[in-house]
C-alpha cells in the first residue's frame, strides 16, 4: 500500500432519490484508482417525460476509466438495483457477480426484449468470496422481498466496508434467507470501517411486521371472500406469491397468474427450485370455467401501470378475465412515492365495477421488505461501524437515519449525494470531490440525455402543440395560390368562436404581405416573420405561443 493510497465511496444513483441504485467504491492514488461497481439500477418515467421507457445513471465518470474498472457487483434483481445492466454493461465490458436468480432474471429480460447481447455473470452467493483488483468481496445473507439478496462485506488495505443492500430483520419470512446476524456480529467483531445503509424506512418506528404476518392476513381474506379475489402485488416477490397461492389451495381455490412480468419470475424461481410444493396455475382461458368462489388471481399492476393486468380489469379491457360486483382486490403492495394518482384511479375504476377493495390501511396484507429504525439500530450494534453512510431514499430518509446514527454513538455521519466522492480513508470522511453525474434516458431503441433525445422539445410540444406551415412563391416573391398550414395539439376555435386555421391563416397571409416584394429576397427573414407572426397571434387568440416550423420555397 503506498503513502497516497485513497478509500473512497462515490455513488452515481440512488442517493438522494428512491431507484437507480449504483455505488462506485475506489481505492489507489487519486491519479490511478481501481473501482468496483456495486448495482446497475433504473428506476421509470413519470409524465414528465413523454416517451421516456427507462431512466438510467449517467456513468460517464467510470465510463471514461473502465480500465480501473475490474468488476460488478449485484446485490439483488430488483430493477433499481439490476434493471440497468442491459443497457450500461455493453460499454463496460467487465465480469458481473450475482446470485443465480438474478442471472435468470437478468436472461429471462433479455429474452423478452428480445435483446441478442449476452452479459456473462458470474455466480456469486452468500459465503463467496471474490478478488478484484485491490478489494476482497464477500456476500452476506439478509432478507429482502425478493430471493437471494445479499449484503457485501468489501475488504480493502485501508479497513472493511459494509454495503447492505437492501434488507430487512424478519425471523419468520416466507422465504429465505433470515439476515445473518452471526455473520455481520463477526464481521463487527473483524472491525468495520464504515457501513453504506438503507434508509428506505428510517422515518419509521419500530420493527416491521413479518412475512408470516402477512402470510396469516392474506389467508383471512381470501377464505372471508365470498367471490373471486384477485390480488396484486410485486412481481417479484416469490415468498409472497409462494403464500398466496398456499392459502389459496388451502380455501379450496384455483389461481391464475396474470401480467408477464409475474409469470417470468415465477418461471426462473420455478427453475432453481423456488416454487416447489406450490400447486401449478391454470390457464388463463380456463379462468370464465371457475365458479367465482374457487379461484384467485395474481397479477401486476400494484403501481397503477397502465398496461399492467389490473389496469386493464379496471377498464373491463381482458379478453378471458373479468370481474363483477362484489369481488375483491387486494393491494398486497405499497405506492412508490410518485405512483399514488394512477393508482387511485385503478381503485376508482375497480369501485365503479362493485368491485370490494383491501388495502393495508385495512387488513395486514403487506410490508415492506426494508428495515425500520429498531433494525437499524440493531444492526448499528451488530457492526460496529466508524463510518455511517446513509443511502437509498430520497433527503428526508437520509437525514432520518443520519440522525438516528449519530444519536445511536457513531462516530461519523457524512451528508453524501450523488456524485459526491466520500474519502473513506485516510483521515476523517470527508467529500473531496463532485464528479460529472446524472441521468440518461433510454427512448425506444436509443439511449442519450434530455437534449439528445429531444425530450425537452417533445415536453414543450405536449404543452403548446406545433404549427407547419408551407409557403410557395413566385420570381416577382409574390405568394403562389395558398399556404399549406397543418396544426397539431392546438384548439380549433379562438377566443372569439373563429375557425383556429383561419387564424392562422389570416397570420401566415398577413406577415408576408407586410414584408415589401424587395425585402423578400431575404428568405430567412421571411421566415422568421410568419414563424413570429404565428406565435403571437396564438398567443393572442389562445394564451399559448405553439411551435412553429416555416418552409419557404422560391419557385
Amino acid at each position: 500500500m503506498a503513502k497516497k493510497d485513497e478509500l473512497v465511496f462515490l455513488p452515481l444513483g440512488g442517493v438522494g432519490e428512491i431507484g437507480m441504485n449504483l455505488a462506485l467504491y475506489g481505492f489507489g492514488p487519486p491519479d490511478h484508482r481501481e473501482w468496483i461497481m456495486v448495482d446497475c439500477g433504473v428506476t421509470f418515467p413519470g409524465p414528465d417525460l413523454p416517451g421516456v421507457d427507462l431512466v438510467l445513471p449517467d456513468i460517464r465518470f467510470i465510463a471514461e476509466q473502465r480500465k480501473n474498472l475490474k468488476a460488478i457487483f449485484i446485490t439483488h434483481a430488483h430493477e433499481d438495483h439490476y434493471g440497468g445492466l442491459n443497457e450500461l454493461w455493453p460499454g463496460l465490458n467487465v465480469p458481473v457477480y450475482a446470485s443465480g436468480f438474478t442471472a435468470g432474471m437478468l436472461e429471462a429480460k433479455r429474452d423478452y426484449e428480445g435483446d441478442r447481447r449476452e452479459i456473462p455473470i458470474s455466480p456469486f452467493k452468500a459465503g463467496d468470496r471474490v478478488t478484484a483488483g485491490s478489494f476482497s468481496v464477500e456476500g452476506v445473507s439478509v432478507n429482502h422481498s425478493i430471493p437471494e439478496p445479499m449484503s457485501l462485506v468489501i475488504r480493502t488495505p485501508l479497513g472493511n466496508l459494509i454495503h447492505t443492500g437492501d434488507w430487512k430483520i424478519d425471523h419468520h419470512p416466507s422465504l429465505g434467507p433470515l439476515t445473518d446476524e452471526a455473520r455481520f456480529r463477526a464481521i463487527g467483531d473483524e472491525g468495520v470501517l464504515a457501513m453504506m445503509c438503507d434508509s428506505t424506512n428510517a422515518m419509521r418506528d419500530g420493527i416491521s411486521p413479518s412475512e408470516e404476518e402477512v402470510s396469516e392476513g392474506l389467508r383471512k381474506v381470501i377464505e372471508s371472500a365470498e367471490g373471486r379475489v384477485a390480488i396484486t402485488t410485486f412481481s417479484s416477490n416469490v415468498g409472497r406469491i409462494r403464500s398466496i397461492a398456499q392459502a389459496a389451495e388451502a380455501a379450496g381455490r384455483e389461481v391464475l397468474l396474470l401480467g408477464s412480468s409475474l409469470k417470468r419470475v415465477v418461471n426462473v424461481a420455478t427453475d432453481i427450485g423456488l416454487m416447489e410444493g406450490v400447486k401449478p396455475f391454470i390457464a388463463e382461458d380456463e379462468f370464465g370455467y371457475i365458479p367465482r368462489d374457487k379461484v384467485v388471481v395474481i397479477l401486476t399492476g400494484s403501481q397503477g401501470e397502465p398496461r399492467a393486468a389490473l389496469a386493464k380489469i379496471s377498464r373491463d379491457e381482458m379478453r378471458h378475465v373479468a370481474f363483477a360486483a362484489g369481488d375483491t382486490v387486494v393491494f398486497s403492495s405499497r405506492a412508490i412515492p410518485g405512483n399514488e394518482k394512477e393508482i387511485n384511479n385503478i381503485k376508482n375504476g375497480l369501485i365503479e365495477q362493485g368491485l370490494h377493495i383491501v388495502t393495508d390501511a385495512e387488513a395486514l396484507v403487506h410490508v415492506s421488505g426494508h428495515p425500520r429504525r429498531n433494525e437499524l439500530k440493531q444492526m448499528y450494534e451488530w457492526v460496529r461501524p466508524q463510518i455511517l453512510v446513509p443511502v437509498h431514499g430520497e433527503a428526508a430518509h437520509l437525514t432520518a437515519q443520519a440522525e438516528l446514527a449519530a444519536q445511536s454513538g457513531i462516530a461519523q455521519v457524512p451528508k453524501v449525494r450523488n456524485g459526491d466522492m466520500l474519502r473513506l480513508a485516510p483521515g476523517p470522511a470527508e467529500v473531496i470531490d463532485q464528479v460529472a453525474h446524472g441521468r440518461l434516458f433510454k427512448d425506444g431503441k436509443l439511449l442519450g440525455d434530455m437534449d439528445e433525445m429531444g425530450i425537452s422539445e417533445r415536453k414543450k410540444l405536449s404543452y403548446v402543440g406545433h404549427v407547419a406551415v408551407s409557403i410557395l412563391i413566385d420570381s416577382r416573391y409574390e405568394i403562389i395560390g395558398d399556404p399549406d398550414i397543418v396544426p397539431h395539439g392546438l384548439p380549433e376555435y379562438d377566443d372569439e368562436g373563429e375557425d383556429m386555421d383561419d387564424t392562422l391563416f389570416d397570420a401566415v397571409v398577413g406577415a408576408v404581405e407586410s414584408i415589401p416584394r424587395a425585402k423578400r429576397k431575404d428568405m430567412e427573414m421571411v421566415r422568421e416573420a410568419v414563424r413570429r407572426a404565428v406565435r403571437s397571434t396564438m398567443n393572442q387568440s389562445w394564451g399559448k405561443k405553439p411551435v412553429v416550423t416555416v418552409f419557404l420555397n422560391k419557385v
